[in-house]
């Protein structure tokens, strides 16, 4: 599994695991919402990684190119 595949594997995770939080947020639980806030934090901040990783591989191959 190269890097990116791991990262968009543990966004996809980090997602799923909050599914039952947004449920528990749409029923008045607002604890659920702070833990839905904090895993979406931590997938925007993995997909600028992800963005960063493309790019830079984009750069490389067009330098080399």
């Amino acid at each position: 599994m190269t890097k990116l595949e791991k990262q968009l594997q543990e966004m996809y995770d980090t997602l799923m695991s909050i599914t039952n939080d947004v449920e528990k947020f749409q029923d008045g639980n607002k604890s659920a919402g702070t833990r839905i806030r904090k895993a979406m934090q931590t997938i925007k901040t993995s997909a600028q990684d992800v963005r960063v990783h493309v790019q830079e591989v984009k750069n490389s191959e067009a330098v080399t190119a």
